[in-house]
């Protein structure tokens, strides 16, 4: 929840700088032509989902970098619907893979760390049982 509601504080502070830089006209404008872009990203993700798959079978990526892709392309062209400069920036960013690799690198490894450290924590004592029939 604070995620989204710094994402808000952004997206308002990004959107009225812009605005008040650009005009009424063509912010609309902008708002419009990210739109079209988004949807036209949208209907054409299977070409690139195909692309995606083909990198995957060749074995130029890895299932995983196959998922990242995947998703964050798709979270771009949903970002550049919605309306705002900020959503468009990172829409933007989030189509190019590089920028889809380093988020989620730095999402995911923040998760995988926190993993790690509850999967190392272990009540366990490791003991070794000697059977006095043996030492005779």
């Amino acid at each position: 929840m604070p995620f989204v509601i710094i994402y808000l504080f952004i997206e308002v502070l990004v959107s009225v700088e812009f605005a008040s830089q650009l005009g009424g006209l063509l912010t609309f404008l902008e708002i419009i032509v990210s739109a079209f872009i988004g949807l036209f990203l949208l209907t054409n993700f299977r070409y690139t989902l195909s692309k995606s798959m083909n990198g995957l079978m060749s074995g130029a990526i890895s299932a995983q970098d196959f998922q990242k892709m995947s998703l964050f392309t798709l979270i771009g062209a949903v970002l550049l619907i919605i309306p705002g400069f900020f959503s468009d920036i990172l829409g933007v960013l989030l189509q190019f893979s590089f920028f889809g690799k380093l988020f989620a690198s730095k999402i995911l490894n923040l998760k995988n760390k926190k993993n790690i450290y509850r999967e190392g924590k272990n009540d366990a004592i490791d003991v070794e049982v000697i059977d006095s029939d043996t030492i005779k």
